[in-house]
């Protein structure tokens, strides 16, 4: 799936291939998502954001779920964050299906431990 979704970004992408246009593209889709994300909070109200400190079990903090604008809106942006992400694998030769299998890996290794 992610490598046939990376074909079909390269494709589609045969003229720009500005790496440099591709990661602004993504700075911004990411900045869009966190947008639409802060919306649905802020201006719907479909989801709570907390920003304390979860005591005890973790938590997303995030109370609710998304109502169906907000989901739609949401998928989009976060599309075509996916999009611009496979377009900078693709500039790099690298295959995001196995950038994804690496960081699999290491979290399998590290568990609870990770830094991230």
């Amino acid at each position: 799936m992610a490598e046939d979704f990376q074909i079909v970004v390269e494709n589609y992408l045969e003229r720009n291939r500005n790496l440099l246009d591709t990661m602004s593209k993504y700075q911004m889709a990411s900045s869009r998502l966190s947008r639409a994300i802060t919306k649905a909070s802020t201006q719907c109200g479909c989801i709570s954001l907390s920003g304390k400190k979860p005591e005890g079990e973790p938590s997303t903090a995030v109370s609710g779920s998304l109502c169906k604008n907000c989901r739609t809106v949401i998928e989009k942006e976060m599309g075509d964050v996916l999009f611009y992400l496979a377009a900078i694998c693709n500039a790099l030769d690298l295959s995001i299906y196995d950038v994804m299998l690496k960081e699999k890996k290491a979290l399998d290794l590290l568990g609870n431990y990770t830094l991230k």
